[in-house]
């Protein structure tokens, strides 16, 4: 008779490895997807004593790594069913059907590109494309393998495709902004293009005059959503910003 193999581990302490830095300060606004917002780079710094050359010996032969990471803020309570965003937020399916951050273990996966690896001082990994808040805790580092991890073929359910994409435009002050931050940021313009491309507005908001805000790096973004358009009216750094809206859960 073949041997019974019982787990005798009833639960399972997980210690983050390293903690990542991102522009995304809330949860409104950030892409709800990595690698669609080329634009959003990161950098991962390991902890002791994960933080040695050694460990990421060969890594930088690899173009994208999965982070095997923790909702770390704001994720609740798991619930059987959610709303995705993508069905417009009213229609409900099951949480193992989303990639949902109200989920048993508030763990997520993220593919992300690796552009850099630093052992200099420690290690640090650089991002991008990256989909987390700043500050969030990463548990593991895999390397992506486009023949095994790759499947052109694959059935996406009720998530056919990429979101659709809305124009961008930026009022005078808000480019001016712009230009006063490009040697602290150079790409921002980009960033926040590929962000709010997205709509990341509630699935269910449809008032037209309403202002949203989010925050990047130190700013605040203030914008609306007319005719399939993303109007960028202000940017107010944060010691000048009053408290943005409440934040968005990120999701299928």
């Amino acid at each position: 008779m073949p041997r019974k193999c019982v787990l005798a581990v009833s639960e399972f302490v997980v210690s983050p490895i390293g903690y990542l830095e991102t522009p995304f300060r809330d949860r409104f606004g950030i892409p709800r997807q990595p690698r669609l917002a080329p634009h959003a780079v990161g950098r991962l710094r390991l902890l002791r004593p994960y933080d040695r050359a050694e460990a990421v010996r060969g890594l930088e032969g690899f173009s994208h790594v999965w982070l095997s990471f923790i909702f770390h803020r704001g994720a609740g309570d798991w619930r059987p069913t959610v709303r995705p965003p993508r069905l417009g937020g009213n229609r409900r399916v099951g949480v193992f059907a989303s990639r949902s951050p109200f989920r048993p273990n508030p763990i997520g996966l993220s593919l992300v590109e690796l552009t850099a690896v630093d052992t200099r001082a420690g290690v640090v990994l650089e991002l991008a494309g990256v989909d987390l808040l700043d500050g969030t805790p990463v548990i593991d580092i895999k390397p992506y393998l486009p023949f095994v991890d790759s499947v052109p073929q694959a059935r996406s359910g009720f998530v056919p495709g990429p979101p659709p994409r809305l124009a961008v435009e930026f009022r005078p002050s808000a480019l001016a902004r712009l230009r006063q931050q490009s040697s602290r940021w150079p790409h921002l313009q980009e960033l926040l293009s590929e962000v709010l491309a997205q709509d990341p507005r509630p699935a269910y908001a449809e008032d037209a005059e309403r202002i949203y805000g989010f925050r990047v790096f130190d700013l605040e973004i203030r914008w609306r959503c007319t005719d399939l358009r993303a109007i960028v009216e202000e940017i107010v750094p944060l010691t000048a910003a009053g408290p943005g809206d409440a934040g968005l859960c990120r999701g299928c």
